[in-house]
């Protein structure tokens, strides 16, 4: 496997609401580092619905010698609102670009799902429960040609704006057509439901002569959130959307026994580049005493843990005092693989 990455969120809005409400550049940096240096990592997918914010992060990446996944994720905007953006963020990418860093751009993602238009729905939480309704199939219908057509206008209109290779950052309900693209995108998700095919899936997006590369990979944090896959996070709350279910049950170690299970498949089946789902979630704090509040981190699919503030995390326990967050499992689980894939790449010189 030529790239080894993690997903790296600087606040995405799903609903309006941000997943990273405070950005501070200095704690960006120190992460890029810990992320190059730690971790391992060759690659970094830096996502989040403020320009801004992604060129901050895209620049620190490219100082930690990362190679840097531009990924604008745009949310509750229609194709109209998209399109503006997404040349935008193509012309910051190109900047990049030409200020010698090793830049990819990934135009959006999940259109079928996180833009309105597609489902019914203004919002997220509007949409999602269409999936799981009776009115799934008559909603579906005819997805893969509106996203098609869209990204066909995507592409037509950055490719004379950015020179760097071309992605998207799909699901299995978009069904793209990747005759445009340079890269073959996937959020790929195992569960349950697709345990039986999920190496036969990743061989049918292989087929297309290009570099493929798995965006999005991962799991929650709570026993047994390995089986729901990416609807993990959703399965875990409440209707409410804020409050977690009380039976609930902190497992660091799932995490640990889903990339041990799944990073192999992507050696052996010749993945390109891999992120893995995700870095921190700055939205799902993380409290060592249940007493003092519910452990959102539990749904939250990050390899660290972001401490709430009165989250009672003992102080003495701190390995890294500089930053809002502590390591889990995973995280020292992944810089382990990651280390020794870079080991063999060097050996292999």
């Amino acid at each position: 496997m030529r790239g080894r990455g993690v997903h790296y969120d600087t606040g995405t809005f799903p609903n309006g609401d941000s997943s990273r409400p405070a950005f501070d550049p200095r704690v960006v940096a120190r992460e890029m580092r810990v992320i190059a240096d730690e971790l391992h990592c060759s690659a970094v997918r830096i996502t989040g619905g403020d320009p801004d914010r992604i060129d901050v992060a895209a620049r620190h990446a490219a100082e930690a010698g990362l190679e840097v996944w531009y990924s604008p994720f745009p949310c509750e905007m229609t194709n109209d609102e998209m399109l503006p953006y997404l040349v935008d963020c193509a012309e910051r990418a190109e900047r990049l670009r030409r200020d010698e860093a090793d830049v990819r751009l990934v135009t959006g993602c999940e259109f079928s799902v996180f833009a309105r238009g597609y489902l019914p729905g203004d919002l997220l939480k509007d949409r999602i429960p269409v999936l799981a309704g009776p009115g799934r199939e008559a909603a579906l219908a005819g997805m893969p040609g509106k996203v098609n057509a869209f990204l066909d206008r995507v592409v037509a209109t950055v490719r004379p704006v950015f020179g760097g290779p071309l992605s998207y950052a799909s699901n299995p309900l978009d069904g793209v057509d990747w005759t445009p693209f340079d890269i073959v995108g996937l959020n790929h998700f195992r569960s349950l439901r697709n345990a039986a095919t999920y190496r036969e899936e990743l061989r049918r997006d292989s087929v297309h002569g290009k570099p493929v590369a798995i965006l999005e990979v991962g799991c929650c944090t709570f026993r047994g959130a390995g089986d729901l896959g990416g609807a993990g996070w959703y399965v875990a709350m409440e209707p409410d959307g804020v409050t977690l279910r009380p039976d609930l049950v902190r497992d660091e170690e799932e995490q640990v026994r889903y990339l041990d299970d799944l990073l192999p498949v992507f050696e052996e089946e010749g993945v390109d580049t891999l992120f893995w789902f995700g870095f921190a979630g700055y939205s799902f704090p993380h409290r060592h005493r249940p007493a003092t509040g519910q452990d959102l981190d539990m749904a939250s699919y990050a390899i660290v843990k972001v401490l709430a503030e009165d989250g009672g995390f003992p102080a003495t326990a701190r390995t890294r005092p500089d930053l809002p967050w502590e390591p889990k499992a995973a995280f020292h689980a992944l810089a382990a693989r990651y280390r020794a894939m870079a080991e063999r790449e060097a050996g292999a010189r």
